[in-house]
Formats: structure tokens, C-alpha cells, sequence
């Protein structure tokens, strides 16, 4: 285990160290967040006087939706990264060596939860300057961010996984596509659930990302409701336990295949 785990940290070195020769991802990674919280927040700021967002101010609520649609959008693309180490042959390389198989997945993982925690922050230091008010203090933020980092893991290691199963850039594209928007849109991210349809707060009760967001959104009010985010936390938790679990059960497959 203690082998597995300095082998992981040395691949998220690796991971770390391509990410530092390329400062203008990160801020390109921004530029969409950025978007939504200041064109979303003030086109839809007057939307809060109907009520059920448990604040004044729009963009209070938005700051937390904003952070989890992030981690979101980045980490589904985690699989495009395992799709070019296969077809460089830099992964089959990895495997003639005894690294650790679920390193060489879980490298890409915690890579991915560092850069997502590193973009939370930013975005929450963004609604701050924007005016964001946050009641639940440093803590709640904390929370949101943990929120959004265990979301992204959730998200990273499905997305390898399936890198693996479909090898191919295009099906990657047309199934992350397809599914961002209805994650997005089915969640309480722009909208408070009292104002949704019926069916659509339902179909949020079984997203993951409105989890994530419920967990910091009630973190970061006055008054928190600590059993609403245990529950959605532990919940978030178990599924990236079992996402991790899986990516890491593909890519032994994978390997089998070579």
C-alpha cells in the first residue's frame, strides 16, 4: 500500500510537471467560470426575489454552482489524457515497467482533484471580489471545495475509464458533450429547486453534482445543516470510491488487451 501510494504521488508529479509548462491552460480553464458567474450572475441577479434561494443576492447563490460546474466540465475531460498516452504509447511503455497499475491511473486522478481545488479557490476569491458574501466562513469554503474536488474524482475516473473502453477522441467528445448540459441544467445551479418543476427537483435529488453543490451550499450559509451535507458528502464519497474502483478495474482489462 505504501509503495502504491508514493508511486501515485510520483505520477501526479509527472501530471503536475506538464501542467506547469503550460500556465495559459489554467488560465484558459478560468475564462468559462469567469463567464458564468459575471454575465449569469447579473443577468439573472433580479431572479432571487421569487424566492427559495435563501439569500438576497444572486450571485451569493451562484458562487457554490459555478464552483461545482468547474470541476465538473474539467475533470470529464480527464479521459482525453489517457487517450493520448495510449495512442503515443507512452501507457503501454508504463506497463513493461513495475509501477503500480492503479497509480497509473490514480496519478491522473489526484492530478486532476489538485487543479480542481486550485480553480475552486480562484473562483470563490473571484465572487468575493464580485461582491459574494460567504456566512459559513473559511470552513464552508472549505467544504464546497472538498465538494467540488471529490465531484471532479467522481467524474476524472469515469472519463478514463472510458477513454479506455472507446480509445477514440470522437466518442469521448459526442458522450461528454451529451451529458454536460443535462447534469448541468438538472441541478439546482441556476435555479433554486423551489422554483423547478416538480419532476426536474427529482431527477436533482440523483445527480451527483447537485450534491455536490446542496453540501456547499449549506456549508457556506448562517446556518448549516450539517446532516444535509454529511449525507450528501458521504454519498459523494462512496461514489468516488466506486469510480476510482472501476477506472482502476478498466484499465486492468486494458492491459490485458495489449
Amino acid at each position: 500500500m505504501s509503495a502504491a501510494i508514493s508511486q501515485t504521488w510520483y505520477m501526479t508529479q509527472r501530471q503536475m510537471m506538464v501542467f506547469a509548462r503550460q500556465p495559459a491552460y489554467a488560465v484558459i480553464t478560468l475564462i468559462q467560470p469567469v463567464i458564468w458567474l459575471f454575465l449569469f450572475g447579473n443577468l439573472f441577479r433580479k431572479v432571487v426575489e421569487l424566492g427559495g434561494f435563501g439569500t438576497t443576492s444572486y450571485l451569493d447563490y451562484l458562487v457554490p454552482g459555478v464552483v461545482v460546474m468547474s470541476a465538473l466540465s474539467s475533470n470529464m475531460w480527464a479521459g482525453m489524457g489517457t487517450l493520448e498516452e495510449i495512442q503515443r504509447g507512452t501507457l503501454n511503455r508504463f506497463l513493461t515497467t513495475p509501477v503500480s497499475r492503479a497509480a497509473l491511473m490514480n496519478g491522473n486522478v489526484v492530478h486532476n482533484g489538485l487543479v480542481t481545488a486550485l480553480q475552486s479557490v480562484v473562483i470563490v476569491l473571484l465572487g468575493l471580489l464580485g461582491g459574494a458574501d460567504y456566512p459559513g466562513g473559511v470552513g464552508g469554503v472549505l467544504i464546497l471545495v472538498l465538494a467540488s474536488v471529490l465531484l471532479g474524482t467522481v467524474f476524472g475516473a469515469l472519463s478514463n475509464a472510458l477513454g479506455m473502453l472507446v480509445q477514440e477522441r470522437e466518442s469521448l467528445i459526442g458522450i461528454n458533450t451529451f451529458l454536460l448540459l443535462p447534469l448541468t441544467f438538472l441541478s439546482s445551479a441556476f435555479m433554486a429547486p423551489a422554483q423547478m418543476p416538480g419532476w426536474m427537483r427529482h431527477v436533482a435529488d440523483f445527480n451527483p453534482l447537485n450534491w455536490a453543490m446542496v453540501a456547499g451550499r449549506s456549508a457556506m450559509s448562517a446556518h448549516p445543516d450539517w446532516s444535509l451535507v454529511g449525507s450528501r458528502g458521504g454519498a459523494l464519497l462512496g461514489l468516488a470510491v466506486a469510480a476510482v474502483w472501476l477506472s482502476i478495474r478498466t484499465f486492468r482489462s486494458y492491459q490485458r488487451s495489449v
